[in-house]
């Protein structure tokens, strides 16, 4: 017999430690090659692993709801003599994909690497000497810059609040934080320096809260805990304005009957949304200042048009993103949406999918949302939500010029915006060239 080790994989390049967050097979389980064994979250996405090998699963290191770092043993595969290959993997291969399984154990097995170091600053974690939990050593893992600038001016890392994913530090973060004036260390017993005091506007804390008899209690999952403090940051960080436009969708609703079955045959299921990412897709290269990011006293106008879908999930939500969105056809949109759906439901998503966004759009309409006021995807300037679609009393104007009443599909959109850069104007102006897209759909782009 062989045994193969399953390793907590790499999850990207960042990560640096996963939630082992439930287990699909139990000890003594008989398992088949790329059959999933476990779920994991880490800070950008959730992912089942499947097994690296065929065997019994005859040892289980790391229970559910433990994080650890990466590379770190999770379990033991039992397999028949000579069906591990005896190879030593490369550097390359021991980084496992997004889906793919973790890394195997060569023949003899090789010894458990090292846990990856996480990211610090070279002041200790905790003043008091207590232990650092997760989502403290998440703040504290930034880039070499930020951990450089954090060493000359022995600031704490985790102190100070962070507006990259996750309430990671930036550089602009730490610049800004000293030019405001940060506290200067005072030296502690051994020569080290204490926390510096925590800013006014410091991590997202929430308040506790009393059960009562009856309640049921849960802690936060990885991608609920993420997705809390992000919206609390968001509100924060960007002034929020929210514009509402009326769509009458009656053309693209021909559209779709005259062509859903074609689609259908290819395997793409033409739905609403994609003609809507269609519009804002071709619209947001001529308004630059929606598809832009602030930082600092700048801005930053993106290059690429990478259009965040948002996915509601039973255990929390996400934005996988279709990138350059603005070179796909209605097709090419429509089936990238439906893949990374599906994706997203399965957890099948990489790390680099949920990544790189410039723009998302929301969709609350499909659980019968009239119209909302979604929050903004940082570091994003706008987010368009979408409401409801379904047929109306419209008033229209006939070609004579005297008015009726007729039934017509119709629909809100609203985008809240960053008022710091993006005007009332700039916002409204966009929205309404989304509309006219959207009403003037031509037939040759389906």
């Amino acid at each position: 017999m062989a045994r193969v080790d399953v390793l907590m994989p790499q999850m990207g390049e960042s990560i640096a430690e996963g939630t082992l967050s439930k287990w699909l097979k139990k000890l003594g389980d008989e398992v088949k090659r790329d059959e999933p064994l476990f779920e994991i979250s880490t800070d950008k996405v959730d992912a089942e692993i499947p097994a690296p090998n065929a065997g019994v699963l005859v040892e289980i290191q790391v229970q559910e709801g433990q994080t650890v770092p990466v590379q770190t043993l999770v379990a033991v595969i039992e397999t028949e003599k000579g069906a591990v290959a005896t190879a030593a993997p490369s550097a390359a291969a021991q980084r496992a994909p997004a889906t793919s399984g973790a890394a195997v154990a060569t023949a003899p097995p090789a010894p458990k690497p090292a846990p990856a170091p996480a990211a610090t600053s070279p002041v200790p974690p905790k003043g008091d000497g207590g232990v650092e939990t997760a989502d403290e050593r998440l703040r504290r893992k930034s880039t070499p810059l930020v951990r450089k600038i954090a060493a000359e001016h022995q600031v704490d890392i985790s102190t100070i609040p962070g507006t990259g994913f996750a309430g990671r530090v930036t550089k602009q973060d730490i610049v800004g934080f000293l030019e405001r004036g940060a506290p200067p260390p005072v030296a502690a017993p051994g020569g080290t320096a204490p926390r510096a005091p925590l800013p006014a506007t410091g991590p997202v804390v929430h308040p506790a809260v009393e059960a009562w008899p009856g309640d049921r209690v849960e802690p936060f999952s990885k991608i609920r805990k993420i997705t809390a403090d992000h919206m609390i940051l968001s509100r924060r960080t960007s002034a929020h304005v929210t514009s509402f436009f009326e769509v009458d969708y009656s053309r693209v609703a021909d559209l779709r009957r005259k062509h859903k079955a074609a689609y259908a045959e290819r395997g793409v299921n033409l739905t609403y949304l994609a003609f809507i990412a269609k519009a804002c897709a071709e619209n947001l290269r001529k308004h630059p200042v929606v598809n832009a990011a602030v930082s600092g006293d700048t801005i930053i106008y993106r290059r690429d048009v990478n259009i965040g879908i948002a996915v509601a999930l039973d255990w929390g939500l996400i934005v996988p993103v279709v990138k350059r969105a603005d070179e796909l056809s209605l097709g090419g949109l429509a089936r990238a949406i439906n893949d990374l759906g599906e994706r997203a439901r399965t957890k099948k998503l990489s790390p680099d999918e949920i990544q790189r966004g410039t723009f998302t759009i929301t969709n609350p309409g499909v659980f019968g949302s009239y119209a909302g006021a979604p929050i903004i995807n940082q570091p994003q300037v706008a987010i368009l939500g979408v409401g409801a679609i379904e047929k109306r009393p419209k008033v229209v104007t006939l070609p004579d010029g005297t008015d009726t009443i007729a039934i017509r599909t119709m629909g809100m959109v609203s985008m809240s915006y960053d008022h710091r850069v993006v005007d009332g104007a700039d916002a409204d102006r966009f929205l309404a060239d989304v509309k006219q897209a959207i009403q003037d759909f031509p037939e040759g782009a389906v």
